[in-house]
């Protein structure tokens, strides 16, 4: 495993925009809805996640499908390891709907990722920073001068970020090992760092089968469950954005309705014993649908510290970024 010992704040945030971003600029061209007269694609592509279970509920129960059974569209299911990748994926163009954070996708947006936000399908607390009993870490100050590791692009770093940045500290005051999230939980086990920037189920595991301790929380730092689309897919297609988002919603109203079958689902996916599902279900709310204020202002906070913290530019207008990233016109008939 590489360590990376010695990241520059400039290599840091170049990283990030090249993983969030296209490297383009954020325009002010406004999003039109429009019913093109191009045909119909036949497939979309949609991801699943183990931190998104609606998505796995709208998986497994073939709801999507049936929906679009009669128009003729095919649902080819893409699994997203991470905020991070589904963004990478939905970039480029492999991925029509992916799921992230909301302060990943503000990001991506900002950086020039052509999506759209539509849908919540939940308001966790996934992330957490995470240690073992024996590492003497009990605060974010304790941080200064460790190995952390963490999945650039994703909700559990921009926790990392913004909790640092709460202890007077920086990127530049720790030493970054930048890994996926299943390998951040192994490397933090084998003791090749000394604390992870985790993330749900896998964090849950962690607690559970290694003892690990969630020595920083703040579940308001934890951004919501967002559900991207991309802009161009959106603009030929408003009639199949609003068709997905309906199904999403039937799922999510499932899940809320039945917690032992959506417990025993996830158990399915992750191969993870039901108490660490248990916990992960017991630090995530499934109860809103539709983006509103809610959303807004955490995302317009997180976004806010982001820029204080220099992940965005200092001249970002992060309340115009977040106006052009949430479209909230297609939850009006899904919910």
């Amino acid at each position: 495993m590489t360590i990376f010992r010695n990241l520059s704040r400039r290599n840091t945030l170049r990283g990030l925009a090249a993983t969030l971003a296209t490297g383009l600029a954020l325009t002010a061209t406004p999003f039109v809805s429009t019913n093109a007269s191009a045909q119909a694609p036949k497939e979309i592509r949609v991801d699943f996640a183990t931190y998104n279970p609606v998505s796995l509920v709208l998986k497994e129960r073939g709801i999507l499908e049936n929906a679009l059974k009669a128009e003729g569209i095919a649902v080819r299911w893409v699994q997203s390891a991470g905020s991070n990748k589904a963004l990478e994926f939905l970039n480029a163009g492999s991925l029509d709907f992916g799921s992230t954070a909301g302060a990943a996708a503000l990001i991506a947006r900002v950086n020039g990722n052509p999506i759209r936000s539509v849908y919540v399908y939940s308001r966790p607390e996934w992330t957490a920073l995470v240690t073992t009993p024996k590492s003497g870490i009990k605060t974010v100050a304790d941080l200064k001068g460790k190995r952390v590791a963490v999945t650039r692009g994703t909700d559990p770093h921009i926790f990392l970020v913004r909790a640092l940045a709460e202890a007077k500290l920086t990127e530049r005051d720790v030493r970054l090992v930048l890994l996926q999230h299943q390998d951040g939980r192994l490397a933090l086990e084998r003791g090749d760092v000394d604390a992870w920037a985790g993330l749900d189920p896998l964090m849950a595991a962690a607690e559970i089968e290694t003892g690990a301790v969630l020595f920083h929380r703040k579940a308001a730092d934890n951004t919501w469950g967002i559900l991207n689309v991309r802009e161009e897919f959106a603009q030929k297609n408003p009639a199949l954005v609003r068709t997905v988002l309906k199904a999403y919603e039937e799922a999510r109203k499932w899940s809320v309705e039945n917690p032992a079958e959506l417990t025993r689902l996830l158990v399915s996916f992750t191969k993870l014993p039901e108490p660490v599902v248990a916990r992960q279900l017991q630090r995530t709310e499934l109860t809103h649908g539709a983006i509103g204020s809610a959303q807004i202002e955490t995302i317009v906070a997180a976004g806010e510290a982001l820029k204080q913290a220099g992940i965005l530019p200092a001249t970002t207008d992060i309340q115009a970024a977040v106006d052009g990233l949430l479209d909230r016109r297609f939850t009006a008939a899904s919910n």
